[in-house]
């Protein structure tokens, strides 16, 4: 008999991230190469919202999302890895439309 399937609920505030593969090779502003093998240290990374708990106000399912991977919670689920965070650990998010944003576009 197979094992049953579960789906996976986030609870409260907290949210599942996928990371955003990194390049092999980036570019600073100024057109210098930087290698994959060069880590930069409190350097944030994008990643994409999976799921979020009843209490997530701010982000849903399918947004990209700006933070610290270095120290949230990592988990494993069929061979991928996700993040698990609370909402107010997330630095930003992307979206088409705002009313206060950077002036930035990804």
């Amino acid at each position: 008999m197979p094992d049953p399937k579960f789906e996976i609920q986030m609870l409260h505030d907290r949210v599942m991230i996928r990371l955003e593969q990194e390049a092999e090779e980036r570019r600073s502003g100024a057109g210098i190469v930087i290698p994959a093998t060069v880590k930069t240290p409190n350097r944030l990374v994008w990643g994409e919202v999976c799921g979020t708990g009843n209490n997530v106000r701010l982000v849903k399912v399918g947004d990209k999302v700006l933070l610290n991977a270095e120290d949230q919670l990592e988990v494993d689920v069929h061979g991928k890895s996700y993040l698990v965070m609370r909402e107010r650990d997330l630095h930003a998010v992307a979206t088409q439309e705002t009313d206060h944003g950077t002036g930035l576009y990804l």
